[in-house]
């Protein structure tokens, strides 16, 4: 496994686990995936407190503790939904100073963890009053209750405040071979968590399925019948699209974030993550260049 250092000195695996869609109804396979992935050599898994309004934290924090003896584990969550975990429901968008003070108690409860590795907003606006969140962030950082802070993020406006006005280490993003729009946020001093990177599934062997099935109205720019064919492209190539999805991520210097919810799945795609070693950078880049780069239309200014 390769890792990546962020700006406040902590190791990320190069490929990491999405937790959101973790089977939390069943325990075992829940921990099957989180041991498979440690063996791999995954050290960071990422989860939220809105993730089945905090079950996501209150289930993988225990069940990563017991492998810490003998694992280096970070695991990163998120904040700025405001829910009632009884309702069981979203209240509201708050990434106010207080709110966040607060949150971060619970989560660290949760999570069963002294602090919190890597702490990111859960979204964010241009209308938001980005300077006490990011106070908030740098107070909790001063009292060590969080190792680091970052945002997750698409909107280009947000993301530059943040980049211009904090100290923030990740930017987490959605990112794929056929969705290059965060290749423009891309920084050296900012470590990029790329989401979606298998686009639900349609970077698979299952595409053909997942593109009547999900697709039918294109996505991204695409049209149905420019997506079926840039997947024919994508095919004649000597590699499963896994491989072509994750070797493009790799290239691109991010942390593949990959969400699995079986652990047959996450043995699948390791295996692919594996395999896309043998692309080389002149072929991944051959690639690349068949395929136009995007740009988010909204929330740039």
């Amino acid at each position: 496994m390769k890792y990546i250092i962020t700006k406040d000195n902590q190791s990320i695996s190069r490929f990491s686990l999405g937790c959101m869609n973790l089977p939390l109804g069943n325990i075992k396979e829940t921990n099957d995936i989180l041991r498979l992935a440690l063996e791999f050599g995954v050290n960071y898994f990422d989860t939220a407190d809105l993730y089945q309004y905090g079950k996501n934290e209150a289930t993988v924090g225990p069940l990563l503790h017991d492998y810490k003896k003998h694992f280096d584990i970070k695991i990163g969550t998120k904040v700025g939904n405001e829910f009632d975990s009884a309702l069981r429901e979203k209240i509201r968008w708050n990434p106010s100073g207080d709110y966040i003070k607060q949150a971060v108690i619970d989560s660290k409860l949760r999570l069963g963890n002294p602090f919190i590795d890597l702490y990111q907003l859960h979204g964010g606006t241009i209308e938001d009053n980005m300077d006490e969140t990011i106070a908030a962030f740098e107070e909790l950082k001063r009292k060590k209750l969080i190792k680091s802070y970052g945002i997750s993020s698409i909107r280009k406006n947000v993301i530059d405040y943040y980049k211009s006005n904090s100290n923030i280490a990740t930017l987490m993003t959605d990112m794929s071979i056929l969705k290059t729009q965060g290749e423009e946020f891309l920084d050296d001093e900012i470590v990029t968590l790329a989401r979606g990177g298998l686009m639900q599934g349609l970077l698979t062997k299952n595409h053909e399925e997942v593109l009547v099935k999900k697709f039918k109205k294109g996505t991204n720019g695409y049209t149905y019948d420019k997506l079926k064919q840039m997947l024919m492209m994508l095919t004649d190539y000597n590699h499963s699209l896994e491989a072509i999805a994750f070797r493009y991520l790799d290239y691109m210097n991010v942390v593949t974030l990959n969400g699995v919810s079986s652990a047959k799945q996450l043995e699948q795609n390791i295996m692919h993550y594996l395999d896309s070693a043998s692309i080389s950078d002149d072929e991944i880049k051959e690639i690349r260049s068949n395929i136009k780069t995007l740009y988010y239309e909204e929330h740039r200014v």
